[in-house]
């Protein structure tokens, strides 16, 4: 799989919350305060993350 393909990928809230060790709290009091990446709506009720974005915020947390 291209690099370009694995990135663009998106992942949803438990994926997040697994790979970030946040709460879905925090992560939308993250979000809000634009201090976390924004979701993407997927269509209805249903959101993800860009899966290079989080890599992105969780390199600049370390």
């Amino acid at each position: 799989m291209k690099q370009t393909e694995t990135t663009d990928r998106i992942l949803r809230a438990k994926e997040v919350i697994s790979l970030t060790g946040l709460s879905r709290t925090t992560i939308w009091r993250l979000e809000k305060q634009g201090e976390f990446p924004a979701r993407v709506s997927l269509g209805g009720n249903r959101v993800g993350w860009r899966v290079s974005e989080i890599n992105h915020w969780i390199g600049t947390r370390v």
